[in-house]
């Protein structure tokens, strides 16, 4: 799962980054407007969390987070929007609403909050859900386990975010350019050989549970049962 956060509160942003990418989340951060309109323009985001009081730029005027969020709304961006701010009044969150934010968390908030309102957004959007049967596979997101057979397996972060990636939602067919994508940020990129050790560990790994990483040629993978 890749976020966009947008905080200029530099402690904040450090705090959600810490808790956000403990919980399996590939973050990229702006601290302005102007960042964070690079970034959104181009990378595609599971979800950003924006903050709407921020400076224009490093040294500029403050501006809106709304403004941000009504300009890539009208540009035809959907992703998932969760609005972040000290601004708790109910006329505030009607207009994060209205410019198209998705939900609206006011500070002070809890940090299980915010990754649980999250997971609920991507859900939502994708149509996959926490806890995912493959065969003998269990998958559950939320708990970041993974079951094989009944014995829990023990997987490296990056390739259970591998796995969970191709399970949201479970069936559909990945390409290696959209895992590339989600399972990167602007300071580490997964590259194709990276991705393809993974895919060969997780094979070898979900051997004997029915459930398998199917390669379609041009296409991508796909998780699915074997007949």
């Amino acid at each position: 799962m890749r976020i966009l956060l947008v905080e200029d509160d530099a402690v904040l942003l450090d705090i959600i980054r810490r808790s956000l990418t403990d919980g399996g989340m590939r973050l990229d951060c702006a601290s302005d407007l102007a960042l964070a309109r690079h970034l959104w323009a181009a990378q595609s985001f599971d979800a950003v969390v924006l903050d709407l009081n921020l400076p224009v730029n490093l040294d500029g005027e403050r501006g809106s987070g709304l403004d941000l969020l009504r300009a890539m709304r009208r540009q035809g961006d959907s992703s998932p929007v969760l609005v972040l701010t000290a601004r708790n009044r109910t006329d505030e969150r009607i207009a994060g609403l209205d410019a198209g934010a998705d939900d609206y968390l006011g500070k002070p908030f809890d940090l299980a909050e915010l990754s649980a309102r999250l997971r609920a957004l991507v859900r939502r959007r994708q149509g996959s859900i926490d806890r995912v049967v493959v065969a003998g596979l269990c998958f559950d997101r939320s708990q970041r386990r993974v079951y094989l057979n009944d014995v829990e397996l023990l997987l490296p972060a990056r390739e259970f975010d591998v796995l969970s990636e191709l399970l949201s939602p479970p069936g559909r067919t990945v390409s290696k350019k959209d895992l590339a994508d989600k399972l990167s940020d602007f300071a580490d990129v997964l590259t194709d050989n990276a991705l393809e050790a993974f895919i060969s560990r997780l094979r070898k790994k979900l051997l004997g549970s029915g459930a398998s990483i199917r390669t379609l040629r041009g296409l991508g993978y796909r998780v699915e049962e074997e007949t």
